[in-house]
């Protein structure tokens, strides 16, 4: 080959990679530019918190304290372990908890109280359950314990820890117009992690296994229909 071929052979090759290296460069400048027009949309979609379902304060909580209602002399005792976070506990909770309350709390035959049994934590390790917990007994703080249990079921659309974030915990709180700065203090210190474990340790001394359970002078209760038999049953043999 001679001395100028080999010139512009050289030429051709420094020619080709220029342009391999523009094309390179335009389609790194176009992904660029694409990722700055999409990045925020995706941060936006992921910073977008589920929206609160508002509620009402119901009526039927009568002689409520902290996470107790009814007398405490009452001749039935009823224990319900539950976790904030679970759909069975949401079909009690709406299907047949506030007909317990009004026939048998509420006319002084029961004395009832909720215990925190964090369960689903376990099988995701997202804490959420906890954090529900916690803040429903920052919400007792303040008499608002109940409302607030119905607050958090009403806005658990599944178990997925996505709603219960802790922005959502705090906005169900704003909802029932709590002292917000008691309440965020409370909620970041965690002030009732003790009486949560506590809870806990109960549930696990007494081999309950799933949320709900619900103990009536203290026998768990194998299904909700048993419910009302066994209160009566408890009753006549006061």
């Amino acid at each position: 080959m001679s001395k100028r071929q080999e010139i512009r052979r050289r030429r051709q090759q420094e020619r080709t990679r220029n342009r391999i290296l523009v094309i390179v460069l335009v389609a790194a400048g176009a992904l660029l530019i694409a990722f700055a027009f999409i990045r925020p949309l995706v941060l936006k979609t992921q910073a977008t918190p589920v929206p609160v379902v508002s509620t009402t304060p119901k009526a039927i909580y009568m002689q409520a304290d902290g996470v107790h209602l009814g007398d405490p002399n009452a001749p039935v005792k009823i224990d319900v372990y539950e976790d904030f976070r679970c759909s069975a506990c949401l079909n009690y909770s709406t299907n047949y908890e506030p007909m317990i309350i009004q026939n048998y709390v509420n006319t002084g035959k029961v004395y009832y109280t909720y215990h925190s049994f964090i369960v689903i934590d376990g099988y995701d390790n997202s804490g959420a359950s906890y954090q529900a917990a916690n803040a429903a007994l920052c919400a007792a703080e303040q008499d608002n314990f109940w409302d607030y249990h119905d607050i958090l079921f009403a806005n658990q659309i599944t178990e997925e820890a996505a709603y219960f974030t802790d922005e959502r915990l705090v906005a169900m709180a704003q909802n029932l117009n709590l002292d917000m700065t008691a309440f965020n203090k409370c909620f970041r210190a965690e002030r009732y992690a003790p009486d949560i474990q506590n809870d806990i340790s109960q549930a696990q001394s007494l081999n309950l296994t799933h949320t709900p359970s619900i103990l009536v002078d203290g026998t768990p209760i194998d299904s909700f229909g048993q419910l009302t038999t066994a209160i009566d049953t408890a009753l006549a043999g006061k």
